[in-house]
């Protein structure tokens, strides 16, 4: 499964087993920018200063993301931006933090890519405002039913061959997939299986995922956090849409309990 990290390869790299070559699409695909400061608890996670992932501000001084990015930030300067719409312009609405931990879910694996999520716990905690805000976790166990339209959000790459995220916040609209469906012969052949703890959302025809720099951000559906962006074969490929991990109650208690336990 590839992950949806920034990378600076221009050639080939492998994600999880899959290979990107130069000439597949990396933009996130069908996508638009957002109305400007309209999604507050979007975060950039940034290494030497340079965008890497999304994340999602869960509390103060607590950010969620995909356990994979870490593999892009260890033994750089890892910085967390809260409050930005542009990457490069100087935003007064921008808050910059540092991270004093990471903490991966205990079970993550890369192969085959499992329990992708992580908690990111922020030097200080943010000062909540109209251009930062905490996210919710969900508040029940229930499913997403396949259908549902729900909405990616990322600073991901937007030109072929490019290894450059989007300078401003975009997103697009994806729909559920039955989990059945996504691991049949003609989408993911259960490689990777997606379980019940994990999302697939993309559209029949491709054309509508995320990809590049676009891992540990949010899934959100009817206005609930439900997922996180884990990974994929290709970028808006019919048959092989975006997996997610979902936010579900084998998460939900172990976020929780870090986030008390660092209070």
């Amino acid at each position: 499964m590839r992950n949806r990290i920034v990378i600076d390869n221009l050639a080939h790299v492998a994600f999880g087993g899959f290979l990107r070559s130069k000439d597949i699409s990396v933009e996130i695909v069908g996508g638009k920018e957002v109305k400007p400061h309209s999604k507050p608890f979007m975060v950039s996670i940034q290494a030497n200063n340079r965008h890497v992932c999304g994340g999602v501000l869960i509390k103060e001084k607590f950010v969620l993301t995909a356990a994979h990015c870490w593999g892009s930030l260890q033994d750089k300067q890892v910085n967390v931006v809260l409050g930005a719409h542009s990457l490069s312009k100087k935003e007064k609405s921008k808050q910059v933090f540092s991270v004093i931990k990471h903490i991966e879910h205990p079970t993550f694996k890369t192969q085959p890519q499992l329990n992708d999520i992580m908690v990111l716990q922020l030097n200080q905690k943010a000062k909540t405002n109209k251009y930062v805000a905490v996210k919710k976790l969900p508040r029940t166990n229930a499913d997403v039913k396949p259908g549902t339209k729900c909405t990616v959000l990322g600073w991901g790459v937007t030109e072929d061959n490019s290894t450059k995220p989007s300078d401003t916040l975009r997103e697009v609209t994806v729909a559920v997939i039955d989990r059945r469906v996504c691991n049949s012969p003609e989408y993911y052949n259960r490689n990777p299986v997606v379980t019940k703890h994990m999302l697939c959302a993309g559209d029949k025809n491709g054309g509508k995922d995320a990809c590049d720099g676009d891992s540990g951000g949010p899934l959100i559906c009817k206005g609930t956090f439900n997922g996180i962006v884990s990974g994929g074969q290709g970028c808006g490929i019919p048959n092989k849409p975006g997996i997610y991990t979902r936010l579900d109650d084998k998460y939900i208690p172990w976020i929780k309990n870090i986030i008390k336990s660092k209070a």
